[in-house]
């Protein structure tokens, strides 16, 4: 029963998050990021080692506290339910795209600008309506991996501990992960953590994001070869391969000055079509949904292959 139920655990998680999105009050992702950012006023210093014990005692408290409360049979099943709907993001995502898709097409910039926090940790004021679109896309790409592929792939190697723990690792990463003169060494056990918990699952979202190609009038071909030339040249190991292949599969180049609060990163180019316009959100979101589904498949599948062994 047991590889049933986290299987299954999993296929149901995946479709309250498709009915309901995310939570608007009270949401847990949400609550341990308060609970992190309180202790970091607690215990923050400039150094290496204070990160590193301020990620261990998060994350390890979440980890355990799983492994304590975890069941089996119906409760295995329920618990991870309810565990991959509280940390899959991916209909919320593809609903911010969108969102900001439309207020593009309609020419409300100040709209858009609005809607950019919601998707990623640029500075709105500075991008214009291109920038915005692009911004937009790569971050749907890559929080298509880190929202919807990762935890799921965690989720059927581990259970609600892989699920919760990812999140937990992931959320720190957001929160502290920047290489600004605060995080550069605090933050760096939080970033380098995600960036090792993030290997497979990125490398699994994009050979999804070239399966599912077609259904965007994409080719797999165009995204894997995105994949293979441009991925080593971004910065990040991990967003990398999944902006790539995005990119390749949209037919569109990504890649760019990069503005955030800390300062400006020149992201190499990624793909090798137009820039992004606003409907290129729209055709980012149906492939972000395709993806996901595709993952909640293989990662049920996974989970009872796991389990059974």
């Amino acid at each position: 029963m047991s590889s049933r139920s986290r299987a299954l655990g999993l296929l149901l998680g995946t479709a309250a998050d498709l009915v309901f999105a995310d939570p608007r009050r009270g949401h847990p992702v949400a609550g341990f990021g308060r609970v992190a950012a309180a202790l970091e006023k607690r215990v923050w210093a400039d150094s290496r080692a204070a990160g590193v014990g301020y990620v261990g005692v998060l994350v390890g408290g979440v980890v355990g506290g799983a492994v304590l409360v975890r069941g089996r049979g119906a409760v295995e099943l329920l618990g991870t339910a309810v565990a991959t709907w509280a940390v899959l993001g991916g209909t919320s995502l593809v609903r911010e795209g969108e969102a900001l898709g439309r207020s593009l097409e309609a020419g409300d910039l100040a709209a858009a600008r609005a809607r950019i926090p919601h998707l990623c940790a640029r500075d709105p004021e500075r991008l214009d309506a291109a920038g915005m679109a692009r911004a937009g896309v790569e971050s749907v790409a890559e929080n298509t991996s880190d929202a919807v592929v990762a935890p799921l792939f965690w989720g059927a190697v581990a259970g609600v501990p892989g699920l919760l723990g990812y999140r937990a690792v992931n959320t720190l990463d957001a929160m502290v992960g920047y290489r600004s003169a605060r995080y550069e060494n605090f933050g760096w056990a939080a970033a380098r953590l995600d960036d090792l918990v993030n290997l497979v699952p990125a490398r699994l979202a994009a050979l999804l994001t070239a399966v599912a190609a077609p259904l965007v009038g994409g080719s797999p071909r165009a995204a894997v070869r995105a994949w293979k030339r441009d991925a080593a040249s971004h910065p990040s190991p991990n967003a990398g391969p999944v902006e790539a292949a995005a990119a390749g599969a949209l037919g569109i180049r990504l890649g760019g000055p990069t503005e955030y609060e800390y300062g400006i990163e020149d992201r190499p180019s990624l793909g090798s079509g137009s820039v992004p316009a606003p409907a290129d959100l729209r055709r980012a979101g149906r492939l972000s949904r395709a993806v996901g589904l595709l993952a909640a498949l293989g990662a049920a599948g996974m989970a009872a292959g796991l389990s059974r062994r």
